[in-house]
């Protein structure tokens, strides 16, 4: 991979000197663009090269242009099809415009103006160089003193909404002293549409919303009007009306097609109307559930958004729309009918997914098989029934154990209701928490050449999301998970770890019930059907903390129980149970350049402590470093705790894992052409354990110390974005290595075999 990213600059390089090649007579490729901005601090030119209407070819890797390198290597007979394949992977020549840097020029100044600064001169500089068939073009953008609001007045006739808007201007995107920028402006009159729009004002758009800017001569201060226009009709002036909702329709069968509905069978509910077509496949009570649009009371917007979000949540509909009808006036007021129209989803489906397997000549397989089922019992309730066999035969001696094979079984069904779950909570309480309920039980039979394993588990589970998706909230009322030893060869817990309490507990049974919190939120706006055209996101972070404790319940119980210790600790059915507390958090942002450059940065931290009923963590619950979503100069499993030596990564793996871990990364984003993506990248971190391990010598989190512990990587990667997926080859190579009894830096004397890792994964690191 190392040497193709090479070979390709080596390409790219080589063809610089003939990047004109295919540029015509007479023209100039644009080599460069650049913009300065004077006198406007609070403007930088990186968001300013969104307005250009004409941009130079794509650079990467430090300014090299790979794309357009890689058309230049076509010939001119396009009747060959490599020549056509090249072109397609490459970019053509950008040719130099003058009407096009003509419109970036007036394109910019108009954003500088919209911004507040309306003096603004954008001054354009060429450098042309004949011989070579290139320009380049620097655009200087003198911003001048900028306008700011002296004063905000209010002209609404409208007595009513007047004092709706008086309410809510501690809260106003326009203040005084603030510069006079459209965007701010453009966003009080959303502001003011919103709140409008959920107070029954059902008509209202922020078209009747404008504003009056006065100036005196020589001054810098606008007196802002913001003028609230009554509606005309007939050339008379109205008054705005608010609605109110006098039925909510469902129509469960919308035929979007003709436009038509199946009115086979009318129902009504409670305060719905519900319009079935060919059965009632889903009852009445569950959309009433997922109605916040009230009968009666006025219209508001955000109940609309409530229903919508609601009923996004039923799995066994495919497409909603909501409108609204007005008609006829009841008295003085304005009525509206509320039309839910509702197509369905697929009921059923069976996914199946095959795997082979060649071990050193041991064949094996895996059959998985996924059965969902979206509207269980007429309330779109999801079953999820999931089955996994494998096998794998093996060869060899058979001496002393107890299977000649592997072979693993293991199913899982859940149950989600897309509702609050709860006994003792209020209908409205559960309704308000807009969340998913999810049951779950798992069972998992291995036979493996030492031991017969069996891991059951059981879960009861909340899940929020908001409508765009950007927060998402997970809550683990209760899980619980078991593990059974039922039979293994003579001694075997003690001949592979006779004195590795790790390892034991590993293959010892043993019982956890635990539960927890995950938070998740972006920025990152998902991209959706009515963009007409994609807008660059400067900046996108991502925010995961989680929270999980474990065997408190059970703890409590043992002692108001009386019950005596064994072995220093409470069991159930004979099975220690374990008691900790363990939180994490992550957070990744990402920073656009272009639609072409980025970087990524990632930090995360974790700890998970042990107490009262438990000396460690369950191996299952601890950390671990390396491998290609860690320190990618290392393996997973092979890195840590602290500066712990590993001697053999095959039988050391367990003692790798700690109760601390700390990770950081940067990581330079670049796409190259086509579908393939490259990286570089630096990677830090390690994992610790909070007390002294006698298999774990160095492993202890000390704050004196720590810092020297912590390992670093650098490296490359090269990605391929099938939009749907995304496939990555990173290589890593070991930089700083704590680990004791090896070369701490590997970075001054590297070695191939001792130092670099190849990584396989899919999706980004981070």
């Amino acid at each position: 991979m190392l040497r193709l990213l090479l070979l390709l600059s080596a390409v790219a390089l080589m063809w610089s000197c003939s990047s004109t090649k295919h540029v015509p007579a007479g023209d100039h490729l644009l080599n460069n663009v650049s913009i300065k901005v004077e006198d406007a601090d609070n403007v930088s030119s990186s968001e300013l090269y969104n307005y250009l209407r004409q941009a130079p070819n794509h650079k990467v890797l430090g300014g090299v242009k790979i794309q357009l390198a890689t058309y230049n290597m076509s010939g001119s007979d396009t009747t060959k099809w490599y020549n056509r394949w090249l072109r397609r992977l490459g970019q053509a020549p950008v040719i130099y415009d003058q009407t096009l840097t003509t419109a970036s020029a007036n394109q910019l100044r108009q954003a500088m103006i919209n911004k507040g600064y309306l003096e603004t001169t954008v001054q354009v500089d060429t450098i042309r160089k004949d011989k070579k068939k290139k320009i380049d073009v620097t655009y200087t953008v003198k911003a001048g003193e900028p306008h700011r609001i002296a004063t905000i007045d209010y002209q609404i006739p409208d007595t009513t909404i007047a004092e709706y808007v008086y309410a809510d201007t501690a809260r106003a995107s326009i203040k005084p002293g603030d510069l006079f920028d459209i965007n701010n402006l453009d966003a009080e009159r959303t502001f003011i549409t919103n709140r409008l729009r959920n107070r029954g004002y059902y008509a209202f758009n922020k078209q009747y919303i404008t504003f009056t800017a006065d100036t005196a001569a020589g001054s810098k201060d606008i007196n802002l009007t913001l003028n609230l226009n009554q509606p005309v009709i007939a050339n008379d002036t109205i008054s705005h009306q608010q609605y109110y909702i006098r039925d909510v329709i469902f129509a469960v069968d919308y035929e979007s097609e003709d436009g038509e509905v199946a009115k086979l069978d009318t129902v009504r509910y409670k305060d719905i109307i519900v319009l079935y077509g060919q059965d009632h496949y889903i009852k009445p009570k569950v959309l009433e559930e997922c109605c916040f649009i009230i009968p009666g009371e006025k219209y508001e917007a955000r109940q609309v958004d409530l229903t919508h979000e609601a009923l996004g949540r039923l799995d066994i509909l495919k497409f909603i729309n909501i409108t609204m009808t007005p008609v006829a006036q009841i008295g003085e007021d304005m009525w509206l009918d509320a039309y839910v129209f509702m197509t369905r989803n697929k009921k059923q489906g069976v996914t199946l997914e095959l795997e082979g397997t060649n071990s050193e000549g041991d064949l094996g397989f895996c059959v998985g098989v996924t059965y969902q089922h979206r509207n269980l019992a007429k309330g779109s309730e999801m079953l999820t029934a999931k089955f996994r066999t494998a096998y794998e035969s093996l060869s060899g001696n058979f001496d002393g154990i107890i299977n000649d094979r592997y072979t693993e079984y293991a199913t899982e069904i859940g149950v989600t209701l897309p509702k609050f779950v709860s006994p003792f909570l209020s209908k409205e309480f559960k309704r308000r928490m807009k969340a998913t309920t999810e049951f779950a039980v798992s069972f998992n039979y291995q036979e493996r050449p030492e031991y017969t394993r069996i891991i059951a588990g059981a879960a009861w589970k909340y899940k929020w999301n908001n409508r765009q998706n950007t927060v998402r909230r997970t809550f683990d009322l209760l899980d619980i998970n078991y593990v059974y030893l039922p039979n293994s060869t003579i001694d075997f817990i003690d001949q592979i770890a006779p004195s590795n309490p790790l390892l034991r507990y590993s293959y010892e049974d043993h019982f956890i019930m635990k539960m927890g919190y995950t938070y998740y939120r972006t920025n990152k706006r998902i991209a959706t059907t009515t963009l007409r055209k994609y807008v660059l996101q400067p900046s996108v972070y991502y925010l995961r903390a989680s929270i999980e404790t474990a065997g408190n319940l059970l703890y409590g119980l043992s002692n108001a129980l009386g019950q005596k210790r064994e072995d220093g600790a409470y069991k159930l059915f004979d099975i220690q149970y374990s008691q900790y507390v363990k939180g994490e958090i992550d957070y990744t942002y990402l920073r656009n350049f272009n639609t072409r450059n980025s970087i990524a940065f990632h930090a995360g931290f974790g700890i998970g402590v042990p107490y009262a009923n438990s000396s460690m963590l369950p191996f299952e619950k601890r950390f671990y470093a390396g491998g290609a979503n860690g320190v990618r100069g290392w393996s997973v499993r092979t890195l840590g705790p602290g500066n712990y030596d590993s001697r053999n990564s095959v039988t050391d793996f367990i003692n790798q894992c700690g109760d601390i871990r700390l990770d950081m990364s940067i990581e330079y984003r670049a796409k190259l052409f086509w579908v393939f993506e490259g990286a570089l990248f630096i990677d830090a971190g390690n994992v610790w354990t909070i007390h002294n391990y006698e298999n774990q010598p160095g492993g202890k989190f000390k704050f004196d110390s720590f810092y020297k512990e912590i390992a670093m990587a650098y490296g490359a990667g090269l990605r391929l974005d099938f939009t749907y997926f995304l496939l990555r080859l990173d290589l890593g190579m070991k930089a700083y290595n704590p680990a004791k009894n090896e070369e701490r830096w590997p970075i001054v004397s590297p070695r191939w075999k001792r130092d670099a890792t190849f990584h396989f994964a899919v999706g980004y690191p981070f």
